[in-house]
């Protein structure tokens, strides 16, 4: 039996289901990673073999590629959330994991790219941790 995921983005306008699984987790440092997400690392998952289906929003989702790399990221143009891709000709599905609304029963495999990772992303465990903002 496979697994069925289902997503969307900020607005509601995008979403989408993956069936099948996941055969990667990577939680990428590069700096085009840090570009995009605005943070320390994208977290993404891939599959060779799981089925996007959107769900709604198809057309409002477009895609980014940096000249000259094989960098892309998917976005909803209404509310610039990160969205599912298909890759390499169609042959890799790229999920960012922050776009699942289903819970995922996944680690990361690793942190790749860790020679770009930022300065300050190092011994977050040991920062306190609130359940809500602290304002």
């Amino acid at each position: 039996m496979s697994s069925m995921h289902t997503g969307s983005c900020l607005c509601g306008n995008v979403s989408f289901q993956v069936e099948g699984e996941f055969e990667s987790f990577f939680l990428c440092h590069c700096n085009h990673c840090q570009k995009d997400s605005g943070s320390a690392h994208a977290a993404n998952l891939f599959s060779t073999t799981a089925r996007l289906t959107w769900v709604s929003g198809a057309d409002s989702v477009t895609c980014f590629t940096l000249q000259g790399s094989r960098h892309t990221k998917a976005f909803c143009k209404t509310c610039g959330s990160a969205a599912p891709s298909l890759q390499m000709d169609g042959k890799l599905l790229v999920v960012p994991a922050g776009s699942l609304d289903t819970n995922l029963n996944l680690q990361p495999n690793a942190h790749i790219f860790a020679a770009s990772r930022a300065a300050w992303d190092k011994d977050l465990e040991a920062l306190p941790a609130f359940e809500t903002f602290r304002g």
